[in-house]
């Protein structure tokens, strides 16, 4: 399966259960949760720079178009989870909140994850990786050896 869309579908189930998780909270307590919505999008921002971190301490290739591709799908999709999750666990959220979703509600979430995993790639590209962890090295190919030089017709006496 393609990184991006591991990253990205993880990103997008963990953004839409924290915010149906945050909807149902304030059912039961609609004024008191400024401080538990700052933790909820501090875990966010946490778990897009841990996982990106990651990927570049183990050096993965096109790890920057993959946490980029990977933000962009995020977005909607976490969007249409929400809606659906909302729904279904709170309050019977219909179809007409699903664009308002899809528009403001991804771009935030594709933020959440972008820039977030951004500082994270930075930070885990100068980690150094500990001696001895990791693939082990492949040894360098030799060079096959040429062929001798045929004698051209033309060198015939």
């Amino acid at each position: 399966m393609r990184s991006w869309l591991v990253r990205g579908l993880g990103m997008a189930v963990l953004h839409a259960i924290a915010e149906i998780a945050l909807a149902k909270a304030t059912v039961y307590d609609p004024t008191g949760l400024t401080t538990t919505r700052i933790a909820v999008i501090a875990l966010l921002v946490g778990a897009a720079a841990l996982w990106s971190a990651l990927d570049a301490w183990l050096r993965r290739a096109d790890a920057g178009r993959t946490w980029f591709i990977a933000s962009l799908v995020a977005g909607p999709v976490s969007g249409v989870l929400y809606v659906i999750g909302r729904g279904i666990f709170v309050d019977r959220t219909g179809t007409e909140e699903l664009w308002p979703a899809i528009t403001g509600g991804a771009a935030f979430t594709a933020l959440l994850v972008l820039v977030p995993a951004g500082l994270g790639l930075f930070v885990g590209g100068r980690l150094k990786r500990p001696a001895g962890d990791g693939p082990p090295e492949r040894p360098a190919r030799r060079p096959r050896p040429r062929p001798a030089p045929r004698p051209s017709p033309a060198a015939k006496d």
